[in-house]
């Protein structure tokens, strides 16, 4: 069973680290552990240093919705996609790497890494 990784929120500035999404452009792979970054890590946004450092950060625990960035359609765990044989309570991140967007992906091929998370209300 795949291990559970938690996001993290920049207490000053919000960011949202996604360990599902890492920051490639960071040359953080997608699937590190928030727990797996370096000491020296720098939040991207607001560039909190590492004098702070991931101590800026709290983790967030409950599951959150992820939004595509093409068309704005919600996925939501508590929902599932049971028409795409995606079960109610089925985590993003326990979604195949193959998974596409049901509104735009089969003609944008938009597909997960387009999704981004929800803030927690």
């Amino acid at each position: 069973m795949a291990k559970k990784m938690k996001r993290y929120k920049c207490t000053a500035c919000g960011y949202i680290y996604d360990p599902v999404r890492g920051e490639p452009k960071n040359g953080i792979v997608p699937g590190t552990a928030f727990e797996d970054l370096p000491g020296t890590y720098v939040c991207p946004v607001c560039g909190v240093r590492a004098k702070v450092g991931k101590s800026a950060f709290v983790a967030l625990d409950k599951p959150s919705r992820y939004r595509c960035v093409a068309c704005d359609y919600i996925y939501s765990p508590e929902q599932g996609e049971p028409k795409n044989g995606i079960e109610p309570g089925t985590m993003f991140e326990d979604l195949p790497e193959t998974y596409m967007c049901p509104v735009c992906g089969a003609y944008a091929k938009v597909g997960k890494t387009a999704f981004v998370p929800l803030e927690l209300e």
